[in-house]
């Protein structure tokens, strides 16, 4: 499973944590933490090539191929 989703190149990054200790005193730093993107896999049917293409996108990734379509959302990343 890839961890990078092809429409938003979303993938991980690298983030703070805190702990309340170090909201309250500004001491005690808890380090950094990897934060990954809510990536899923679906099966979508593009009508132009008459298959199904199974994928891991990002929810965004989802929305954005509800919104534009899926031929041209998949065309424009270069998928297919």
């Amino acid at each position: 499973m890839s961890k990078i989703c092809p429409i938003t190149k979303k993938g991980s990054k690298m983030a703070g944590g805190y702990s309340n200790r170090i909201r309250a005193t500004k001491f005690n730093p808890t380090g950094n933490v990897r934060k990954h993107p809510n990536l899923q896999k679906k099966r979508i049917f593009v009508p132009e090539l008459g298959k199904h293409i199974t994928l891991t996108l990002s929810t965004q990734g989802i929305k954005t191929i509800a919104k534009n379509g899926a031929y041209k959302t998949l065309k424009k990343a270069g998928v297919i």
